[in-house]
């Protein structure tokens, strides 16, 4: 039986072709700076977000807790979307590493400008902790890879200037946010001090995310980068996976985001699921089942006998995710399955 893994866009696998520059990719020590492929992907992210510079690390979670440390203090705020991955899905690193605690605002990862600024503690409260920093996840994983719009993103990035708090652009998917909206990823990124980048997602590299910002900044990035134990020696070999991406895997991104609603067609409407097909914007579909339904673990497990992965988010809860390695048949049969399992009780 064919697997369909639809858990996430982090499971692709390098194509020959990428498989071939990684191969033949020029390396050197990077913490000496002398790695040109990883070079050129800093200088070439950072121009593409329009940002003075960047910093390559192994991971969006090691991106989200680099940008906290270079943003924040201990014991200060940092307001963000509900149900975040820079809360939920990285074990607790905010609190450890920073020592930060969060504000959640809004619905569905989405908030206002209202939001974020009846939420802010000033700075010099003797109680409250102040605010430092306000994160923005574009698109938003829990919320269905939802887009977040830019004319929010640009009144909260302006309020939080006028109040002298960063802001920070968890981009981790902001390749797709991109390619659904036509909008350039330097318009996206402007209004933010850090972005960051994933390229093990959508792009479909096995390994690697960047974030970027001021040069002071990513200065104070890579000694962060270090104490995190990120710091590389010939990681050109990943960069150059990179490379490739940027050139060959940018422009078919519309088609994840077609297979996906094509998937969630299949269930919506389904007897037991419950699908809001206005989050379907980009590659991730999330839906619920019904109290009468199976629940989200049974659901995932008869769908693995069946040959179609998917993820479990909450009890009632299941993500499905369109990537670079499924096809629209794929897609289509993997929501028939799905709309079966929940229906048959």
């Amino acid at each position: 039986m064919d697997r369909i893994d639809l858990r996430s866009d982090t499971v692709t696998l390098p194509s020959l072709e990428m498989r071939r520059a990684i191969a033949e990719a020029p390396a050197g020590d990077d913490q000496y700076g002398e790695d040109p492929s990883i070079n050129r992907l800093q200088e070439r992210v950072a121009t593409l977000l329009g940002k003075e510079a960047a910093l390559f690390v192994p991971s969006g979670t090691m991106a989200n807790q680099v940008a906290l440390q270079v943003l924040t203090r201990r014991g200060e705020d940092v307001i963000v979307g509900a149900e975040s991955h820079i809360v939920w899905h990285e074990a607790g690193a905010s609190g450890a590493n920073a020592g930060v605690q969060f504000t959640v605002v809004g619905q569905g990862g989405l908030f206002t400008a209202q939001d974020f600024e009846s939420a802010v503690k000033a700075r010099g409260h003797h109680v409250f902790p102040a605010t430092s920093a306000v994160v923005i996840e574009n698109t938003h994983n829990r919320g269905g890879g939802v887009i977040f719009p830019q004319m929010d993103v640009a009144a909260i990035c302006e309020a939080a200037r006028k109040k002298g708090i960063s802001s920070y652009l968890d981009g981790a998917r902001i390749f797709n946010a991109a390619a659904a909206t036509n909008a350039s990823l330097a318009d996206l990124a402007q209004p933010f001090d850090m972005v960051s980048v994933a390229l093990s997602k959508g792009l479909g590299c096995p390994v690697g995310s960047l974030v970027a910002g001021r040069a002071a900044d990513i200065a104070n990035a890579v000694r962060a980068r270090r104490r995190f134990g990120g710091a590389m020696r010939q990681a050109g070999i990943v960069a150059a996976a990179g490379l490739y991406a940027l050139d060959h895997n940018m422009a078919r991104l519309p088609e994840d985001h077609a297979n996906a609603r094509a998937l969630a067609g299949k269930l919506a409407g389904a007897k037991g699921v419950i699908i809001d097909m206005a989050t379907v914007q980009t590659n991730i579909v999330i839906f619920r089942t019904a109290a009468t339904a199976p629940d989200a673990a049974t659901v995932v497990a008869k769908a693995r006998d069946q040959g179609v992965w998917v993820s479990p988010f909450a009890q009632r809860t299941v993500r499905a995710t369109a990537h670079l390695d499924v096809t629209r048949e794929q897609c289509v049969r993997a929501g028939e399955i799905l709309a079966r399992i929940v229906a048959g009780g």
